[in-house]
């Protein structure tokens, strides 16, 4: 194993917490410092205990008065995103936006990672958009998508403040997602609070308005396309093969999370902060080079 790249957190709440576990197992990413506003914050109490700098100084804490890191995850809201992401342009650290702010290239890793990691930082658009969008681009790559339009289906208790001052980013910004990443002509995205008890697991529902429906090509890129996401994020399931209806294709998804710090219900949590780090993990060797 070669040398971590010390990487700091922006935000203790529950994305900010889970994305900690992750990355204190990443074999080439060692959280050293988290930020955030609440002396109270359980993330925060958990990060000290794990041997990391905090701040309740928010980002400007981190960059004034915190270690050096040259690559910082943000777990805060589009909102607090865009006051604090020119601050650290300017201090040369390159960001992992875990908000909908979309102030960098919107990416889901295994569909466009590539060619975003140059940006000073890059956006990981939306829970919903990184459990849809992969199978959205699973069906464009063997047949022309027209119309893309996403369901995502959350635990009401899975949704925290952040996710709920979001909303109306969280569908803005997933369905430019499908068009610009998913290669959908035109998408939409609906998101819903269901507050069943027991919570549910994350359920998407994908529909898609495709030229040419060859059923058997659709079914073996989606399940493709499944395997290749479970590879960082493996509760990841497509729930049974695509359905075509004329020139309709219907498929259904569940996420179910890792438990690392939020309960499996949380797919939607988890498979951000699993997105962030497989992110991170492909530019630590870059960041090495450069360092």
């Amino acid at each position: 194993m070669g040398e971590r790249l010390a990487v700091a957190i922006v935000g203790s709440g529950n994305i900010g917490t889970d994305l900690l576990y992750k990355l204190l197992r990443s074999e080439s990413l060692r959280p050293v410092a988290m930020a955030g506003i609440d002396p109270e914050s359980e993330g925060l109490a958990r990060a000290r205990s794990a041997g990391l700098w905090t701040t309740v100084h928010g980002a400007r804490g981190l960059l004034e008065e915190g270690p050096r890191v040259a690559l910082a995850f943000d777990a805060t809201s589009a909102r607090a995103h865009v006051e604090h992401a020119p601050f650290f342009r300017e201090a040369g650290v390159r960001l992992v936006d875990l908000t909908p702010a979309r102030l960098g290239p919107p990416v889901v890793p295994v569909v466009n990672m590539e060619g975003s990691l140059d940006a000073p930082e890059i956006n990981l658009t939306t829970c919903g958009g990184q459990a849809t969008i992969p199978m959205v681009a699973a069906i464009r790559r063997v047949s022309p998508v027209a119309y893309a339009e996403i369901v995502a289906t959350i635990a009401s208790r899975s949704a925290g403040p952040g996710t709920r001052q979001n909303i109306d980013e969280f569908t803005r910004t997933t369905s430019r997602g499908l068009e610009e990443i998913g290669g959908a002509g035109r998408g939409k995205a609906i998101i819903i609070l269901n507050p069943a008890e027991p919570p549910i697991m994350m359920r998407d529902t994908v529909y898609a308005r495709v030229a040419a429906a060859d059923l058997a090509a659709i079914r073996e890129s989606v399940r493709e396309m499944e395997r290749e996401v479970q590879r960082y994020v493996p509760g990841y399931r497509v729930k049974a093969d695509p359905v075509v209806d004329g020139d309709r294709v219907t498929l259904f998804i569940e996420v179910e999370g890792a438990g690392d710090f939020l309960p499996p219900y949380a797919g939607n949590l988890d498979i951000m902060t699993s997105a962030a780090v497989r992110v991170g993990e492909e530019l630590a060797p870059r960041l090495h080079a450069a360092a």
